[in-house]
């Protein structure tokens, strides 16, 4: 999870989650709540371990948000019969799910790489 800015809980699967020794334990988890139904400002950033069971769960879940079968519903479920902890992100996160979020990532590992990041930088040079 990752903490955000209150006004994109819309884009991301939002938990409340309990504090225990180590780890997080996650008691609460909606789909791209609106900030004022939001439970609070931690977001989901789509890495998952996760029993068999969650796919029993999806087969019976009718459509969410976006008229899609969301996995953020199928945990909700998964929540009832048994913990699913949350682990606290820290480092860069790209949201690859936006254009933009995919094309800084293609970027940033670009220039990262050691065959490619001089001759990379340069190129970006002659667009910039």
């Amino acid at each position: 999870v990752e903490t955000i800015d209150p006004s994109q809980t819309g884009s991301y699967g939002i938990v409340e989650v309990e504090q225990l020794k180590n780890y997080q334990r996650i008691i609460n988890i909606v789909e791209k709540p609106k900030p004022e139904e939001a439970p609070s400002n931690l977001a989901v950033v789509g890495r998952y371990i996760l029993t068999p069971r969650i796919f029993d769960l999806l087969s019976n879940l009718p459509r969410g948000a976006g008229n899609e079968i969301q996995l953020t519903d199928g945990i909700a479920r998964l929540l009832d019969h048994e913990f699913v902890l949350a682990h606290a992100f820290d480092g860069k996160r790209y949201d690859c799910g936006s254009k933009l979020g995919y094309l800084e990532a293609t970027v940033a590992y670009g220039l990262k790489h050691p065959e490619t990041g001089e001759q990379f930088k340069e190129l970006l040079k002659q667009y910039a």
